[in-house]
């Protein structure tokens, strides 16, 4: 399987079911969307970003159709100027490159440091679509699922509507 192993331990771990499916490398959501057709599940766009001091960073996560404005998402988080990330602070504190942002990265923040924005309308979701740190592959996870592994992962996380 695609991905990093440390993830599949984690999620074998947890008791966390999963479905796996293997696609050409994506770097992009529009990419995606070729290979995520016949796959049921809501997928979903992670983006990473610092704020202006660069001393904290965020991984807010939409449904993979939503558009999303860095100016109204400062509005609605209320945490300052942000930007998105350098790749160096992606692979810093996540172990990730740019196309295989995912929250699964939170494995490899050891320090909890990045801190999540997760889109209300997630909740409506059964399942969720994520890469595995890596942009070749897609797992699905129940969305129950989902929370518990943040839970494991000790990141703070808040839902927010985004829409």
């Amino acid at each position: 399987m695609n991905g990093d192993p440390r993830l599949y331990q984690s999620l074998k771990n947890l008791n966390i079911g999963f479905e796996y499916h293997e696609h050409p490398a994506v770097p992009t959501v529009e990419a995606a969307m070729e290979y995520w057709k016949d796959i049921r599940s809501t997928h979903c766009k992670n983006l990473f970003f610092r704020n202006h001091k660069g001393n904290r960073h965020y991984l807010v996560i939409l449904e993979h159709t939503n558009k999303l404005a860095i100016r109204d998402l400062e509005q609605m988080l209320k945490q300052g100027k942000l930007s998105l990330a350098s790749d160096r602070r992606l692979n810093e504190w996540l172990g990730l490159t740019p196309g295989s942002v995912s929250p699964f990265g939170l494995i490899n923040d050891s320090e909890n440091h990045v801190y999540l924005f997760i889109d209300d309308n997630l909740r409506k979701a059964e399942k969720l679509s994520f890469h595995p740190n890596i942009n070749t592959a897609s797992i699905i996870i129940s969305f129950d699922d989902f929370i518990r592994f943040l839970d494991y992962t000790g990141n703070g996380y808040e839902f927010i509507h985004l829409y």
